[in-house]
């Protein structure tokens, strides 16, 4: 896999194509002195539990891992706090209007969009959500449905760090 840093080749302070590889995780500008840090973005992932105990369950729309499992989630807006983030994303994914979200864990993860790999930091939330009956799927999301928690299986999850996730919340 190419480092994501190999794709800047100009400097975005004042344009400069020497604009070399600094450390592993940086770029600096031989000319202006401008450096780069390519830093991970953040991202959320809602665990959802009905009355029943089941598990919120997505199925993935598009690509990457179109067509596998999935929780809902996604990328956290600027200016977002991560429970501002994870309640936009289940809202614009499922419907569901998150009361209250209450931080797990994190794990790293890459995330393929656009040709581009984005290294991403996701925060896990628990997430407590009006009535379930206005369930629907929308957005990048095909369809959504509670799973049994004995009736997950991680590894028909498509994105690594829900894989990871999913293994640890039901203790997998």
């Amino acid at each position: 896999m190419t480092h994501p840093l190999a794709l800047f080749r100009y400097c975005p302070e004042c344009g400069s194509p020497r604009f070399e590889e600094h450390n592993f995780k940086s770029k600096r500008c031989a000319d202006c002195g401008f450096v780069y840090y390519f830093n991970s973005s953040a991202a959320t992932v809602a665990l959802i539990l009905n009355d029943r105990g089941e598990l919120l369950v997505c199925r993935r729309a598009k690509d990457p891992a179109k067509g596998t499992l999935d929780l809902p989630g996604g990328f956290i807006d600027m200016d977002e706090t991560g429970e501002e983030g994870v309640a936009r994303e289940v809202l614009e994914e499922t419907g569901l209007k998150v009361d209250r979200a209450t931080y797990l864990f994190s794990l790293p993860n890459t995330y393929l969009y656009s040709g581009f790999t984005v290294h991403t930091l996701d925060l896990f939330f628990r997430c407590e959500v009006e009535r379930t009956e206005r369930l629907t799927a929308m957005d990048d999301v095909a369809d959504t449905f509670f799973l049994p928690l004995d009736d997950i299986h991680p590894e028909e999850f498509g994105l690594a760090s829900v894989r990871q996730g999913i293994r640890r919340f039901i203790g997998k």
